[in-house]
């Protein structure tokens, strides 16, 4: 008994078939999954089998028989195998850290760390290849390649330069070195989207010495400002002082002119009474006598000094002599 191969074909075509299709369904399913735990950047991957997928911000380029064929986008695609070589490229931006070590004018070393984002050229030029076809085609390790730049460019950029223009300028340098590395890169198909220092180390001893320089400004900035202070408060000191001396000036004159006042109505007063100017001025004297000693009395004076007589006013004077002289005798 022979075995019909068509039999045995139509027996077996409702199992094959599914399992082909499963078969296809898991190496999409493969392929989609290998896509999506790619790191952003750029990235070379080698696609198997008739189907493969591309994930969005991503481009596939194919190679048929080793030489560049076209570029297609993202989605579900087929290749012939052994004819066709598919490389996933990745259109997202990527962040790189550098760190550089430069010597500034004043012969300082310092550490830089530099933040760099890029990504490959997906604008459409003109004329001539595509910033993807020059990204895989171009150079071996572009990020090797860009970092050599940037070290480059920022090793001419931070000699010209003392270490307090270094931070005072960063923005600057950054700027600086970003338009020289930009225009290098474009060239291999990438693009540089922004560059950053984002960190600048000193040695351990440089620290130290700039922190006590600071110290030592902030000390004497606050002893000029309590200097300052000081000025200010004895100025206005001698200001409300003078301004007080003037105002007791005020009150003196006045109090002299009220009493010149009171003494002339006291002598017109006296003189009214029949007695002659020098009559009423000796009066007026003796009355202002003997005002003061009462005020000596309420003041609790112990030695007052009186003339033996009031006929001239050098009397008290005259006295005074005449008593040092005799206890000078007595001695």
């Amino acid at each position: 008994m022979f075995l019909d191969p068509t039999r045995i074909i139509y027996t077996l075509l409702p199992i094959l078939v599914p399992l082909v299709i499963l078969l296809v369904i898991a190496r999409v399913i493969g392929a989609a999954l290998r896509s999506a735990s790619r790191p952003s950047g750029t990235v070379n991957d080698n696609y198997q089998g008739w189907f493969y997928v591309i994930q969005q911000q991503h481009v596939g380029v194919i190679e048929r028989f080793g030489k560049f064929h076209q570029i297609v986008g993202p989605g579900f695609h087929m290749r012939l195998p052994i004819v066709d070589r598919v490389r996933d490229v990745s259109l997202m931006t990527e962040d790189e850290h550098i760190t550089f070590d430069a010597k500034t004018e004043d012969n300082v070393t310092i550490e830089l760390d530099v933040s760099v984002q890029y990504h490959v050229d997906y604008s459409q030029p003109v004329d001539g290849p595509s910033g993807i076809f020059k990204s895989l085609y171009t150079l071996t390790d572009p990020v090797a390649q860009m970092k050599d730049y940037f070290a480059d460019a920022l090793r001419s950029q931070i000699p010209s330069r003392k270490l307090d223009e270094v931070f005072t300028e960063k923005d600057a340098i950054a700027r600086a070195i970003d338009e020289v590395v930009s225009e290098k890169m474009r060239e291999y198909g990438y693009v540089i989207v922004t560059t950053l220092i984002t960190s600048i180390k000193l040695p351990h001893d440089v620290q130290q010495s700039m922190n006590r320089i600071i110290a030592s400004k902030n000390d004497l900035e606050s002893a000029k400002n309590e200097a300052e202070a000081e000025r200010q408060r004895t100025v206005v000191a001698a200001q409300a002082k003078a301004e007080a001396m003037e105002a007791e000036g005020h009150g003196i004159a006045s109090q002299r002119l009220a009493i010149a006042q009171g003494i002339r109505e006291s002598i017109d007063v006296i003189q009214g009474a029949e007695l002659d100017a020098e009559e009423a001025n000796r009066l007026f004297e003796f009355t202002q006598w003997v005002g003061m000693m009462e005020e000596f009395a309420k003041r609790g004076a112990h030695t007052v000094v009186l003339p033996s007589e009031f006929s001239g006013n050098d009397a008290v004077l005259r006295d005074l002599l005449v008593a040092d002289a005799a206890r000078k005798v007595d001695e």
